[in-house]
């Protein structure tokens, strides 16, 4: 990576006296209270410069009279190079959870290098619609403000701004005569908005109480506002033509079209579409972006995305033209200014039936580089390379890595770095950024500080090196044991492809065989053994006050991953002694899985990021009346379980490896499949996996009902319980082949 860039030091030659006597910028002040949020004890000692006349997102850090110099061309800039400072002056790891701080050394270390780098591209996305209901349902200011300033010590400057527009929504409808009652009963409950917003469902848990509207809106507020501050363009939502069922009454010759079946919900839970080349379309959109406008103000960027996972109303290219080219006027009647984000998701998903033809009409019916293209899910299928690079349209390459906020360590280092890195060469001069698209985090933040990282790379990256660094960051220190188990991990769970259905099999529904949630193949493929090794390495590290809570993070989810891991085996082995009718090895492997489970709740119990009563406590904490805390309660926990109708085939989809859940659910699940497979056996009958499977039902329901507390604070300490567990599973793992 070239490290000094001298053009910056030639556009940046301020002298120190002469800063001092020009007025402070926004971007320098905005800066500053980053700064003090961030690192207040250093902040007093760091000082932020701009770089005029650059129009390239670039950053210079130098130090002097016992202080740091940051200079940028914007305040998202300034913000890079401090972490840039961070990361590699005083090994800080600062995480997307505001519970996990950001540990840096009592005393500021000097800067032995001056530094300067620019970015390869200067649109950085971040988030996904379903971000907002695996992830962020329930956060409140605190939670938004570290994970804003999060985004822009990453450096993203177009996030996705999605919260609180029901609220928005509902003084539009009121306009067109809709009444509080028929709007209300339009939302879904908060966990599962995003599926409204892409109209994939409406009305499931609703009503939408007023004072969750109120409050959330409130809340945008704040986030569009500091988002603004610190560099960025929200992206804010438009109109794609998402109408409530009750419009039909009003407008009887209005052309509304159910949009059909979506995951497997039943017919009163469809969403409804309004033709574009209604007369209402134009007036609605103009409506609702003016209402937005008033509120939030505008970065002139909107996120709309017509037949997400749903059938239009006709598939003739002629008319997908005409949707989208609607869509971008409805637009400019409002905002002449306005320009459109689009996630490709559609065309993956529906690959089948998005042609060739049908995608570049869809998308060259708008005026080039007035739409730009979310390459969604580039980890898996680069939709750029059969599109002829979107037909010209500018895109941005978004790693997508995780799917309902499922917990596991997975994500294919090596091959995103050669997949950007050929991206960046070959991808066409409309390839504008890069970003990510997560469905839900708290897992496998490595992977996406890769990526946002790779934006700021001035060629290809040794992902070793990277690694190392990465290691010394999180543990706060450099340190051999926590470098080696580093890199057992880019090796093993590193070097495996992200998907769907890839937690453990401890989460899966219950089956003597496959998954039985998502996928028909949990297996892994590198050794478990491997990864033990990398577990007892990070327990080899010494631990203090001063330890990271990213580190203790980690030696959870290692641990978590090990033990799921070989949860699969004592299955197989489970089921092997029912095929040979073996009755006292069933019950052994039985109570082996059940004592599993129940050790995995305490590892998991350790650490405040893997609890479901932190989930519950955050979403009861929303409410406004005890009816509003159990409605809550209730939407938070079917969201990570039934998600959806009971038995159907949504369930499972969220699942999470986290302390309540696994020993209440999870744990509850698989006892109960244990129990019906001995009594099947003393009876001599064969096991009826689709008569257990209605009795999971039946338990899942009544659990998500039910009124069971669990714990919102962390039990126990993380290392000892982490290396009795080790003594305790590695001898069992070695043995095996």
């Amino acid at each position: 990576m070239k490290r000094i860039l001298l053009y910056l030091l030639l556009v940046s030659a301020i002298s120190v006296a002469s800063v001092a006597q020009t007025p402070v910028s926004s971007n320098i002040s905005a800066a500053n209270a980053l700064a003090k949020r961030v690192v207040p004890n250093y902040a007093p000692h760091i000082h932020f410069q701009e770089i005029p006349n650059c129009s390239t997102d670039s950053f210079f850090i130098y130090w002097q009279d016992n202080s740091l110099y940051i200079k940028g061309n914007n305040v998202n800039a300034m913000a890079v190079g401090l972490n840039y400072y961070l990361k590699n002056s005083c090994w800080a790891n600062v995480s997307w959870y505001r519970n996990e701080g950001v540990k840096v050394p009592e005393k500021m270390p000097v800067l032995q290098q001056s530094i300067g780098l620019k970015a390869r591209c200067n649109e950085r996305f971040f988030l996904n619609y379903c971000t907002f209901g695996y992830t962020m349902p329930w956060w409140d200011w605190n939670d938004w403000q570290w994970f804003i300033d999060w985004m822009a010590l990453n450096g993203i400057n177009m996030p996705l701004a999605i919260t609180g527009q029901e609220s928005i929504w509902y003084n539009v409808w009121k306009k067109f005569g809709l009444n509080d009652e028929q709007i209300r009963s339009f939302f879904t409950g908060p966990a599962y908005l995003p599926w409204h917003r892409m109209a994939n469902i409406d009305r499931w848990e609703g009503p939408l109480p007023m004072h969750w509207m109120n409050t959330q809106l409130a809340l945008q507020k704040k986030i569009v506002a500091r988002e603004k501050e610190l560099g960025m363009k929200p992206i804010l939502p438009a109109f794609a033509g998402h109408v409530p069922q009750a419009l039909a009454k009003l407008f009887p010759k209005a052309k509304i079209h159910s949009l059909g079946e979506w995951g497997d919900f039943s017919e009163q839970y469809q969403s409804y579409f309004l033709d574009p080349f209604d007369s209402l379309f134009k007036p609605i959109q103009k409506a609702y972006l003016a209402e937005q406008t008033r509120l939030l103000g505008t970065s002139h960027i909107y996120g709309a995305d017509p037949f997400n996972e749903v059938t239009p109303p006709s598939w003739e290219p002629q008319y997908l033209a005409s949707v989208a080219n609607t869509i971008y006027e409805s637009m400019l009647q409002t905002d002449p200014k306005a320009e459109w984000l689009q996630m490709s998701w559609i065309f993956y998903y529906n690959r089948k039936q998005w042609t060739d033809e049908r995608i570049k009409a869809f998308l060259t019916a708008v005026p080039q580089g007035k739409m730009t293209l979310l390459d969604y899910y580039c980890d898996n299928t680069e939709i750029w390379k059969f599109t002829d690079a979107f037909y010209g349209q500018p895109y941005i390459w978004c790693y997508l890595g995780n799917f309902g906020g499922n917990t596991m360590m997975q994500g294919n280092l090596k091959e995103v770095e050669e997949r950007m890195e050929n991206t960046f060469q070959k991808g066409g001069e409309n390839m504008k950024g890069v970003g990510a698209t997560l469905e839900g985090f708290g897992v496998n933040p490595i992977m996406y500080v890769y990526v946002l990282n790779k934006a700021w790379s001035n060629g290809p990256v040794n992902v070793q090196n990277w690694v190392n660094n990465w290691a010394k960051t999180r543990y706060g220190q450099p340190n051999a044991d926590v470098e080696k188990a580093w890199n057992i991990l880019l090796q093993t769970a590193y070097a495996e492809r992200a998907g769907l259905g890839r937690a453990t099999l401890t989460n899966a529904r219950p089956a003597l065989t496959g998954h039985n949630t998502w996928t028909t193949n949990p297996v892994i493929n590198y050794s478990n053994k491997d990864l033990l090794q990398a577990w007892n390495l990070l327990l080899q590290a010494p631990v203090n006050n001063q330890t990271p809570a990213v580190y203790l993070y980690d030696v959870v989810n290692t641990g978590r991953q090990v033990l799921g891991n070989y949860f699969a085996v004592l299955r197989d082995k489970f089921t092997a002694a029912y095929e040979q009718h073996n009755a006292v090895a069933v019950h052994e492997y039985g109570q082996q899985m059940l004592q599993l489970l129940s050790d995995l709740d305490t590892l998991l119990a350790t650490n405040q990021n893997f609890l479901l009563g932190s989930w519950i406590a955050d979403a009861e904490k929303m409410a406004a009346s005890s009816n509003e805390k159990k409605y809550y309660a209730e939407d938070a926990k079917r969201i990570l379980t039934v998600w959806g109708q009971p038995g159907k085939h949504l369930t499972d989809y969220a699942n999470r490896a986290w302390a309540g859940l696994m020993q209440t659910y999870y744990r509850q699940r698989w006892k109960l499949f244990v129990e019906d497979i001995e009594k099947s056996m003393q009876q001599n009958q064969a096991f009826n996996q689709e008569a257990f499977n209605q009795t999971l039902t039946r338990f899942e329901e009544n659990w998500v009902k039910g009124n069971q507390k669990f714990n919102d604070k962390p039990i126990g300490n993380t290392m000892q319980i982490s290396k009795q567990l080790y003594a305790k599973y590695a001898p069992m793992i070695l043995l095996e082949k």
